[in-house]
C-alpha cells in the first residue's frame, strides 16, 4: 500500500499540539445572575469579590454564595454562546480563534513558544482537551490540605462535569502499546493519579459535548451571586493609613466592553475579601498593576507601590510537551486525551487522533528576533513573506481531518523556572512570560526518556495497524522538524539527537503555573502576605502541576477553599 499522506495534512495537525494541554445534561444551564458588565451600576457592595470566573473562580463563587453576597468579574464572555466550545470536533477551531473577543487569548512566551490563556467564563476548562484526573495523595499531603474535604470537593465537581470516555481503536492501541513496552500496571479506568497506564475521566459527555467549570455555577444561590461578563478589572483598590496599619484591599475598578468604568467595593465587615482567581498569567499581572510586586518594575511603569513584593511573578514554570505525529494507513476516530501512561521517570505519555486544524501562523511572528536559540544555525522560520505563504498553505487545508494521530509526552515537575514581567499597564495586554524550557539538564533527560518511550509505543505490536511499515521513526521525527510548532530555530543535529529534538520542537501543554507561590507570595490559607482582605486561589499558587492534567485539582481547590472560608466565617459568628 502506498503512503497516502502529505506534508500539508501533517502541518494542519500542528494546531492540535497546542493544547495541553447540573447533573449530566446536554442542555446548557440558564443563569439569571450572569449579565454583561455594561449593566453594572457605577458602584455596588459585596461580601466577596472574585476576579476571574475561571476554573477555580466558578466553583469558589458557587460555594461562597451559599453564605454570602458574591460578585464575579469575568473579562471574557459566556461559553454557552459559542458553539465552537460545545462540541469536541470544534476543539481546535476554538484554539485558533484570534478575534478580539475570542475565548482563547494568544500569546508567545519569550522562549518562542506559542501559548494561549483563557478569556471566558469557565476558564481553561472551556479550551482544553478535557482530560480529568485527581492529584496524587503525595501532592495533597505536601499542600497541607485536609484529605477528607479534598475528596468531598472532588466528588462535588465530578457530579456535574465528568464522564467515562468511550475507548475506541486508536486510544486502545495506545493503551495496549504502553502496557506492551512496560508502563505498568494496567490501572483501568480511574480518576486517581497512579503509576502505570490508565484511562482517565473526561469533561466531554457521550455525545461529545463539553462540560466546564461554568456548569458548576448551578450550585450557586441565584439570590446571592452576580456574575458580570466582559468585565476587565483595571486594579484592586486599598485603604492605607500612612504606614501605621497594614494595607487592606477594599474594592476593585473594572471597565465594561464600552470602556465605562465601574467600581465594586467590599461591605464594611472586617472578614470580607477580594479573591484573585485570574489564573497563572492574570493573577500576578493584576497584583502588579495594583501595586503589589517588585518595586523597581512597578516604578518603571509609573505604578504606585503598595507592597514591595519581589517574588510576585517569579518561579513561573511550564511543563514542556513534545510529540510525534503518526500518519495512519487506516481511518482513525476523533479523540482527545483519554489514555495516559504515568512513567516512573517523570513523563506522562498521552495521545489524540483524527483532528484537522488550520492555524494562522503568519500572525504569530516573534516580536523580537532575539528569540532564536542558536544564532549560528540557519533560521527555520525565514522571512515574513515566507511565513505568509506557509500560512496560506496551512489554512487551505484547515477543514481536512487527518488520518492519523499524535503521541505526546508531558515532562512533569520541571525544575526549570522562569518569570513574568509587565509589558504595559493595560490589563488587556499580555505580560512578558519566560519559562526557560530545559534550562535544567534533568528536564531534558526526562524528555529524552519520554521520547524513547513514545518511539517504543509506535513500534509496538499493538500499534502496527496504525503506522506505515515503510516509514521509519527517523522519518517521523524529520516530519516534525518541518512543522512550525514554535518560533525557535531548528538544528540539523536534531534529526539524530533526541536531546536537540526536545529543545527544537518544544511546545506547551498549557499547564503553566506559579507566580504567586504559597509560602512566598501567599500563605497556606492563600492570603496575600503583607495585605489584608486579599487572597489568590488558582494555579498561580502551585509549585507543580497536579495530576496529569491540573483542571480537576483547580476546580477542587475552588470548592475546597470556598468551604473553608464559609466554615471559618460561621465559626467566628458563633463565638
Amino acid at each position: 500500500m502506498g503512503l497516502q499522506w502529505d506534508l500539508i495534512g501533517i502541518i494542519t495537525l500542528a494546531g492540535i499540539l497546542m493544547f495541553h494541554c447540573f447533573a449530566h445534561s446536554e442542555k446548557a444551564p440558564y443563569y439569571t445572575f450572569v449579565k454583561d458588565a455594561n449593566s453594572a451600576p457605577e458602584i455596588a457592595y459585596y461580601d466577596y469579590i472574585i476576579i476571574g470566573g475561571g476554573t477555580a473562580g466558578c466553583p469558589l463563587a458557587a460555594t461562597l454564595s451559599q453564605g454570602a453576597r458574591v460578585l464575579v468579574l469575568e473579562r471574557g464572555g459566556s461559553p454557552y454562546d459559542n458553539p465552537n466550545i460545545t462540541n469536541m470536533e470544534n476543539f481546535a477551531t476554538t484554539l485558533a480563534d484570534m478575534s478580539p473577543r475570542s475565548p482563547a487569548q494568544q500569546f508567545i512566551s519569550q522562549d518562542g513558544v506559542f501559548n494561549v490563556r483563557a478569556r471566558v467564563l469557565g476558564g481553561g476548562s472551556v479550551l482544553n482537551a478535557g482530560f480529568y484526573t485527581r492529584a496524587d495523595t503525595g501532592y495533597v499531603k505536601e499542600a497541607g490540605w485536609n484529605e477528607t474535604l479534598v475528596n468531598q470537593s472532588y466528588e462535588w465537581v465530578e457530579k456535574v462535569v465528568t464522564f467515562k470516555p468511550p475507548l475506541m481503536e486508536w486510544q486502545s492501541a495506545v493503551r495496549d502499546g504502553l502496557l506492551e513496552v512496560g508502563v505498568l500496571p494496567n490501572n483501568g479506568f480511574t480518576y486517581d493519579h497512579v503509576s502505570g497506564t490508565k484511562v482517565g475521566g473526561t469533561i466531554f459527555d457521550t455525545e461529545g459535548h463539553r462540560h466546564t467549570a461554568a456548569d458548576l455555577l448551578q450550585y450557586a444561590d441565584p439570590t446571592r451571586i452576580t456574575v458580570y461578563l466582559h468585565a476587565t478589572v483595571q486594579k484592586i483598590s486599598f485603604n492605607y493609613n500612612n504606614g501605621t496599619a497594614r494595607t487592606r484591599a477594599n474594592g476593585v475598578i473594572f471597565k465594561d466592553v464600552f470602556g465605562v468604568e465601574h467600581r465594586a467595593r467590599l461591605n464594611k465587615n472586617s472578614k470580607n475579601e477580594i479573591i484573585l482567581s485570574a489564573g497563572a498569567i492574570g493573577s500576578p499581572q493584576l497584583l502588579m498593576l495594583s501595586g503589589i510586586g517588585p518595586s523597581e518594575q512597578l516604578e518603571a511603569h509609573g505604578i504606585k507601590v503598595m507592597v514591595d513584593q519581589p517574588l510576585v511573578g517569579r518561579g513561573m514554570a511550564d511543563n514542556p510537551m513534545n510529540a510525534i505525529f503518526v500518519p495512519s494507513p487506516r481511518p482513525v476516530e476523533l479523540s482527545l486525551i483519554q489514555v495516559v501512561g504515568v512513567t516512573k521517570f517523570g513523563s506522562y505519555i498521552e495521545a489524540a487522533s483524527g483532528l484537522g486544524f488550520g492555524y494562522s501562523w503568519a500572525q504569530r511572528l516573534p516580536r523580537d528576533p532575539g528569540l532564536a536559540v542558536n544564532q549560528t544555525d540557519q533560521p527555520f522560520m525565514g522571512s515574513p513573506e515566507a511565513m505568509s505563504e506557509a500560512a496560506k498553505t496551512i489554512n487551505a487545508a484547515a477543514s481536512t481531518p487527518l488520518r492519523g494521530g499524535v503521541v505526546l509526552e508531558k515532562v512533569t515537575g520541571p525544575l526549570s523556572r522562569g518569570h513574568l514581567e509587565l509589558r504595559t499597564t493595560d490589563p488587556n495586554d499580555n505580560p512578558a512570560v519566560t519559562f526557560n524550557y530545559f534550562e535544567e539538564p534533568e528536564d531534558l533527560k526526562r524528555c529524552v526518556e519520554g521520547m524513547n518511550t513514545i518511539i517504543d509505543v509506535i513500534k509496538s505490536n499493538a500499534f502496527l495497524e496504525f503506522r506505515y511499515p515503510t516509514m521509519s521513526v527517523r522519518a517521523l521525527l524529520t516530519v516534525m522538524l518541518n512543522v512550525p510548532v514554535n518560533l525557535r530555530r531548528r538544528h540539523a543535529r536534531a534529526a539524530i539527537s533526541l536531546e536537540q529534538y526536545c529543545i527544537d520542537t518544544v511546545m506547551t501543554i498549557w499547564h503553566y503555573h506559579g507566580g504567586c507561590h504559597v509560602g512566598t507570595v501567599v500563605d497556606h490559607d492563600y492570603k496575600v502576605i503583607g495585605v489584608d482582605a486579599l487572597r489568590v486561589i488558582d494555579g498561580s499558587t502551585f509549585s507543580g502541576s497536579p495530576g496529569t492534567n491540573p483542571q480537576a485539582t483547580v476546580m477542587m481547590l475552588g470548592r475546597y477553599m470556598g468551604e473553608k472560608i464559609l466554615r471559618e466565617s460561621y465559626s467566628r459568628r458563633r463565638k
